[in-house]
């Protein structure tokens, strides 16, 4: 029981380090399991997810590609030719739009730090399933102590069957010591197949985590401790990531009001009149310049301009909340760790209580009083 307990303690010290950034070290053997954990398919996604918003916020600073327009200007269509009017041309032109600049660096800030965020959901899931991992070997240990000591305890109530029996046979009836036992080892053929039944699951979460795992070298672990700095924690660092990617947002839609751009040439070229007609074969060339007027800025940017201010103190909100959240789990976990000790202390005592008992009882036997069961 007190091994039990002592597993209990390590459990719950570990989970104190869940939620902070910096790493435990581990036994030899614990690293490999670690290095399988992070090729996990979900961690995976979310790195992937990363490397996408980093591409994209290598897109968002490019410019569109340009358009090149080829056709015939003016072409007459009752006496078809080049020559006959001096308005008719091909037409070879380009186009460029330029979009706003501080709207192309909004939507890159905006793209690097969602992948920021999602580099925060990576390391927080990890965390997460590390401790699941943990956790899971833990109680993998603790089954395996559970089932040697029903085993251990069967075996003894066999042991004690045989004594009872014994005295039957001399003339001591103790039927009813009979039933207790039967209804003992009852209770012990349940408890073992409560615990193979939770042995599968581990062995399942096990097989979802790692791809299963044979027998690890797990020492005690020691609670980590928290400086304080909510910053210090993963829920926080996804929120404040979040945080900032709803200030690029603003940015983005105060950026919206400034003017796009666009710049367009086109060459025209022209033949020579006839005999009919005389004209010059010049050649034209046409330049443009646009950009855009936010003339319906009170119903296009001004109301995007809100929700996005509207978003971002919605993610200041919730980075408060997370803060909040995570202290006081940890201070529930802090809690749970001095139960976990004190529960370990009053298990020792009992131990000690039962050793002494059971050492009188000896005595007792010994001296010629009682029978051996109470010993057993």
């Amino acid at each position: 029981m007190a091994e039990k307990s002592q597993n209990l303690f390590s459990l719950l010290a570990f989970t104190l380090g869940i939620a902070l950034g910096a790493p435990a070290v581990f036994a030899q053997g614990f690293p490999e399991l670690e290095a399988r954990l992070r090729e996990h398919p979900t961690l995976e996604a979310l790195r992937l997810e990363s490397e996408a918003w980093r591409a994209d916020a290598v897109a968002a600073t490019a410019w569109p590609d340009p358009v090149v327009s080829v056709g015939i200007n003016n072409f007459p269509l009752a006496d078809p030719s080049f020559r006959t009017y001096l308005p008719t041309n091909k037409a070879l032109g380009v186009s460029q739009q330029i979009p706003n600049r501080g709207a192309r660096a909004a939507r890159s800030a905006q793209a690097r730090r969602s992948a920021a965020r999602y580099e925060a959901l990576e390391a927080m899931q990890f965390a997460r399933m590390r401790s699941e991992l943990l956790v899971a070997l833990f109680g993998g240990r603790r089954i395996a102590e559970e089932l040697a000591l029903l085993q251990r305890q069967d075996s003894l109530y066999t042991e004690l069957e045989q004594i009872v029996e014994g005295e039957n046979a001399a003339g001591r009836p103790v039927l009813f010591r009979l039933a207790e036992i039967d209804l003992q080892r009852a209770e012990i053929a349940r408890a073992l197949a409560d615990l193979q039944a939770e042995e599968a699951d581990v062995d399942a979460r096990l097989a979802d985590l790692v791809g299963g795992a044979a027998a690890v070298s797990l020492p005690p672990i020691e609670p980590m401790a928290w400086s304080g700095d909510p910053e210090a924690l993963h829920p926080v660092r996804v929120a404040a990531a979040e945080v900032a990617v709803a200030e690029a947002g603003v940015e983005k839609a105060q950026a919206a009001w400034k003017p796009e751009w666009g710049l367009s040439v086109t060459w025209q070229q022209r033949d020579a009149g006839g005999t009919d007609v005389r004209f010059p074969g010049d050649d034209w060339v046409s330049a443009a310049v646009t950009f855009s007027v936010p003339l319906w800025g009170n119903r296009s940017q001004a109301p995007a301009l809100r929700g996005a201010r509207a978003q971002r103190e919605s993610a200041v909100s919730r980075r408060t909340a997370a803060a909040r959240g995570a202290a006081a789990r940890y201070s529930a976990l802090v809690a749970a760790r001095r139960a976990a000790e004190a529960a370990t202390d009053a298990l020792n005592a009992k131990i000690s209580a039962i050793r002494e008992q059971v050492a009188a009882q000896r005595t007792k036997y010994e001296s010629g009083i009682g029978d051996y069961s109470p010993i057993i």
